[in-house]
Protein backbone atom coordinates (compact mmCIF):
# COMPACT_ATOMS: atom_id res chain seq x y z
CA UNK A 1 0.00 0.00 0.00
CA UNK A 2 1.62 3.26 -0.71
CA UNK A 3 1.56 5.70 1.37
CA UNK A 4 -0.33 9.40 1.43
CA UNK A 5 1.46 12.29 0.77
CA UNK A 6 3.13 14.05 3.93
CA UNK A 7 1.61 17.43 4.37
CA UNK A 8 5.00 20.66 4.14
CA UNK A 9 5.78 21.42 7.72
CA UNK A 10 3.73 24.53 8.57
CA UNK A 11 1.11 23.49 6.14
CA UNK A 12 -2.64 23.42 7.73
CA UNK A 13 -4.47 19.85 7.13
CA UNK A 14 -6.71 20.04 4.15
CA UNK A 15 -5.45 22.51 2.42
CA UNK A 16 -3.63 22.31 -0.79
CA UNK A 17 -0.04 24.23 -1.02
CA UNK A 18 -0.15 27.29 -2.87
CA UNK A 19 1.89 27.37 -6.02
CA UNK A 20 5.28 29.20 -6.68
CA UNK A 21 5.00 32.40 -7.92
CA UNK A 22 7.73 34.55 -9.93
CA UNK A 23 7.28 38.00 -9.95
CA UNK A 24 9.15 40.07 -13.30
CA UNK A 25 12.15 41.51 -12.21
CA UNK A 26 14.78 44.43 -13.73
CA UNK A 27 17.72 43.67 -15.25
CA UNK A 28 20.21 44.43 -12.62
CA UNK A 29 24.31 43.79 -13.36
CA UNK A 30 25.56 40.75 -13.57
CA UNK A 31 27.72 40.14 -10.59
CA UNK A 32 30.85 41.60 -10.58
CA UNK A 33 30.04 43.80 -13.71
CA UNK A 34 30.65 47.54 -14.14
CA UNK A 35 27.92 49.85 -13.93
CA UNK A 36 29.06 52.57 -16.88
CA UNK A 37 27.79 55.78 -17.44
CA UNK A 38 28.93 57.06 -20.43
CA UNK A 39 27.99 60.84 -20.65
CA UNK A 40 28.67 62.93 -23.48
CA UNK A 41 29.99 66.28 -22.70
CA UNK A 42 27.80 69.74 -23.02
CA UNK A 43 27.60 71.71 -25.97
CA UNK A 44 30.57 73.31 -26.53
CA UNK A 45 31.53 76.79 -28.47
CA UNK A 46 30.07 77.89 -31.93
CA UNK A 47 32.73 77.32 -34.22
CA UNK A 48 33.35 80.67 -36.21
CA UNK A 49 34.87 79.89 -39.91
CA UNK A 50 38.30 80.88 -40.28
CA UNK A 51 38.71 80.70 -36.40
CA UNK A 52 39.68 77.16 -35.34
CA UNK A 53 39.95 75.77 -31.95
CA UNK A 54 42.67 75.28 -30.26
CA UNK A 55 44.16 71.70 -30.57
CA UNK A 56 45.21 69.14 -27.50
CA UNK A 57 47.48 66.10 -29.12
CA UNK A 58 45.78 66.96 -32.55
CA UNK A 59 42.26 67.41 -31.40
CA UNK A 60 39.68 70.12 -31.68
CA UNK A 61 39.46 71.61 -28.22
CA UNK A 62 37.25 73.82 -27.74
CA UNK A 63 35.20 74.59 -24.29
CA UNK A 64 32.20 74.73 -23.10
CA UNK A 65 29.55 77.36 -23.87
CA UNK A 66 27.29 78.66 -21.35
CA UNK A 67 25.10 76.56 -22.17
CA UNK A 68 26.92 73.39 -22.07
CA UNK A 69 27.99 74.86 -18.29
CA UNK A 70 24.42 74.57 -17.50
CA UNK A 71 24.02 71.20 -18.87
CA UNK A 72 26.82 70.53 -16.65
CA UNK A 73 25.25 71.43 -13.27
CA UNK A 74 22.28 69.30 -13.77
CA UNK A 75 23.79 66.20 -14.53
CA UNK A 76 25.53 67.03 -11.65
CA UNK A 77 22.09 67.11 -9.69
CA UNK A 78 20.70 64.15 -11.79
CA UNK A 79 23.82 62.17 -10.55
CA UNK A 80 24.52 63.44 -7.08
CA UNK A 81 22.26 60.62 -5.71
CA UNK A 82 23.45 57.47 -7.93
CA UNK A 83 26.15 56.01 -6.30
CA UNK A 84 29.29 56.77 -8.63
CA UNK A 85 32.36 55.40 -7.14
CA UNK A 86 34.84 57.06 -9.70
CA UNK A 87 34.67 59.47 -12.50
CA UNK A 88 36.67 59.64 -15.79
CA UNK A 89 37.38 62.47 -18.36
CA UNK A 90 39.36 62.80 -21.42
CA UNK A 91 42.45 64.96 -22.54
CA UNK A 92 39.83 67.39 -24.44
CA UNK A 93 39.00 69.91 -22.01
CA UNK A 94 34.89 70.16 -22.76
CA UNK A 95 34.92 66.63 -20.79
CA UNK A 96 36.75 68.31 -17.59
CA UNK A 97 34.52 71.26 -17.36
CA UNK A 98 31.10 68.69 -17.60
CA UNK A 99 32.44 66.81 -14.69
CA UNK A 100 33.56 69.49 -12.96
CA UNK A 101 29.84 69.93 -10.90
CA UNK A 102 29.79 66.41 -10.47
CA UNK A 103 33.40 65.59 -8.92
CA UNK A 104 32.56 68.60 -6.51
CA UNK A 105 29.75 67.21 -5.48
CA UNK A 106 30.59 63.97 -4.70
CA UNK A 107 34.27 65.06 -4.07
CA UNK A 108 35.82 62.77 -6.63
CA UNK A 109 39.11 63.78 -7.82
CA UNK A 110 38.55 62.48 -11.87
CA UNK A 111 40.51 60.58 -14.04
CA UNK A 112 42.01 60.72 -16.79
CA UNK A 113 41.17 57.70 -19.55
CA UNK A 114 42.87 59.30 -22.93
CA UNK A 115 41.52 56.38 -25.44
CA UNK A 116 38.11 57.74 -24.63
CA UNK A 117 38.75 61.09 -26.17
CA UNK A 118 36.88 61.62 -30.00
CA UNK A 119 37.67 60.18 -32.93
CA UNK A 120 40.55 62.04 -34.72
CA UNK A 121 39.16 64.00 -37.96
CA UNK A 122 42.41 64.45 -39.27
CA UNK A 123 42.17 67.29 -42.04
CA UNK A 124 38.66 68.41 -40.03
CA UNK A 125 40.25 69.06 -36.69
CA UNK A 126 39.83 72.21 -35.19
CA UNK A 127 36.10 73.04 -35.62
CA UNK A 128 35.83 72.56 -39.74
CA UNK A 129 33.95 69.04 -39.35
CA UNK A 130 31.40 71.21 -37.97
CA UNK A 131 30.99 72.82 -41.14
CA UNK A 132 31.47 70.38 -43.58
CA UNK A 133 28.46 68.91 -42.49
CA UNK A 134 26.52 71.41 -41.67
CA UNK A 135 27.04 72.79 -45.78
CA UNK A 136 26.24 69.11 -47.27
CA UNK A 137 30.25 68.87 -48.30
CA UNK A 138 30.10 65.57 -50.80
CA UNK A 139 32.71 63.99 -48.76
CA UNK A 140 30.59 64.85 -45.53
CA UNK A 141 27.36 63.25 -47.00
CA UNK A 142 29.94 60.07 -48.09
CA UNK A 143 31.20 59.47 -44.78
CA UNK A 144 27.40 59.57 -43.54
CA UNK A 145 26.50 57.13 -46.58
CA UNK A 146 29.40 54.75 -45.75
CA UNK A 147 29.20 55.21 -41.66
CA UNK A 148 33.22 55.58 -42.30
CA UNK A 149 35.31 58.06 -40.56
CA UNK A 150 38.49 57.54 -42.41
CA UNK A 151 36.52 58.95 -45.67
CA UNK A 152 37.78 62.23 -44.17
CA UNK A 153 41.10 63.06 -45.14
CA UNK A 154 43.41 62.32 -42.51
CA UNK A 155 40.94 61.26 -40.27
CA UNK A 156 41.38 57.97 -37.68
CA UNK A 157 40.59 54.40 -39.50
CA UNK A 158 37.31 52.76 -38.11
CA UNK A 159 39.10 49.92 -36.77
CA UNK A 160 41.81 51.71 -34.96
CA UNK A 161 39.60 53.80 -33.25
CA UNK A 162 36.97 50.70 -32.33
CA UNK A 163 40.00 49.32 -31.18
CA UNK A 164 40.90 51.99 -28.92
CA UNK A 165 37.39 52.25 -27.07
CA UNK A 166 37.29 48.49 -26.92
CA UNK A 167 40.13 49.05 -24.54
CA UNK A 168 39.79 52.19 -23.02
CA UNK A 169 36.05 50.17 -21.43
CA UNK A 170 37.96 47.11 -21.08
CA UNK A 171 40.37 48.76 -18.44
CA UNK A 172 37.71 50.95 -16.88
CA UNK A 173 35.74 47.36 -15.98
CA UNK A 174 39.19 45.60 -14.88
CA UNK A 175 39.09 48.46 -12.63
CA UNK A 176 36.09 48.75 -11.03
CA UNK A 177 34.46 45.56 -10.68
CA UNK A 178 30.71 45.69 -8.81
CA UNK A 179 31.02 49.67 -9.27
CA UNK A 180 29.36 52.38 -10.97
CA UNK A 181 31.48 54.62 -12.73
CA UNK A 182 30.77 57.70 -14.96
CA UNK A 183 32.98 58.26 -18.08
CA UNK A 184 32.69 61.86 -19.54
CA UNK A 185 33.45 61.75 -23.33
CA UNK A 186 32.27 62.28 -26.84
CA UNK A 187 29.42 61.24 -29.16
CA UNK A 188 31.54 59.59 -31.84
CA UNK A 189 33.46 57.25 -29.15
CA UNK A 190 29.56 56.58 -27.44
CA UNK A 191 28.43 55.62 -31.15
CA UNK A 192 31.06 53.25 -31.25
CA UNK A 193 30.55 51.76 -27.37
CA UNK A 194 27.46 50.98 -28.43
CA UNK A 195 27.91 49.41 -32.06
CA UNK A 196 30.89 47.40 -30.42
CA UNK A 197 28.25 45.91 -27.50
CA UNK A 198 25.30 45.60 -30.10
CA UNK A 199 27.63 44.50 -33.24
CA UNK A 200 24.91 47.03 -34.79
CA UNK A 201 25.75 48.77 -38.02
CA UNK A 202 28.66 51.65 -36.83
CA UNK A 203 27.00 54.67 -37.14
CA UNK A 204 23.62 53.01 -35.55
CA UNK A 205 24.56 54.77 -31.83
CA UNK A 206 26.19 58.04 -33.18
CA UNK A 207 24.09 61.63 -32.33
CA UNK A 208 24.11 61.13 -28.62
CA UNK A 209 22.86 64.87 -27.86
CA UNK A 210 25.03 66.77 -24.87
CA UNK A 211 25.14 66.07 -21.49
CA UNK A 212 23.04 62.94 -22.56
CA UNK A 213 23.30 59.62 -20.77
CA UNK A 214 24.01 56.41 -22.08
CA UNK A 215 24.50 53.17 -20.04
CA UNK A 216 26.31 49.83 -20.52
CA UNK A 217 26.72 46.77 -17.89
CA UNK A 218 30.01 45.56 -18.68
CA UNK A 219 31.33 41.96 -17.26
CA UNK A 220 34.68 40.54 -18.85
CA UNK A 221 33.83 40.09 -22.78
CA UNK A 222 30.47 40.43 -22.56
CA UNK A 223 28.84 44.17 -23.08
CA UNK A 224 24.74 44.83 -22.44
CA UNK A 225 23.21 48.19 -23.50
CA UNK A 226 20.75 49.30 -20.53
CA UNK A 227 20.04 52.65 -21.94
CA UNK A 228 20.72 55.72 -24.61
CA UNK A 229 20.92 59.08 -24.96
CA UNK A 230 18.82 59.98 -22.02
CA UNK A 231 18.62 63.99 -21.29
CA UNK A 232 15.25 63.41 -18.86
CA UNK A 233 17.53 65.68 -16.74
CA UNK A 234 17.98 68.61 -19.19
CA UNK A 235 15.13 71.14 -19.56
CA UNK A 236 14.82 71.21 -22.99
CA UNK A 237 13.78 67.89 -23.05
CA UNK A 238 10.08 66.85 -24.14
Amino acid sequence: MTAPPRRASGEPRGQARRPAVFPQRSLGPPPGATDLLLIRHGQSETYVEGTSFPLAGGHGDPSLSPTGHDQARSLSVRLGSAGIAAIYVTTLRRTAQTAAPLAERLGLVPRVEADLREVHLGDWEGGKYRKMVATEHPTAQQMLAEERWDVIPGAESSAAFAERVRAAIGRLAAGHPGERVAAFTHGGVIGQALALATGSRPFAFVGADNASISRLFVAGGRWVVRGFNDTAHLSETW
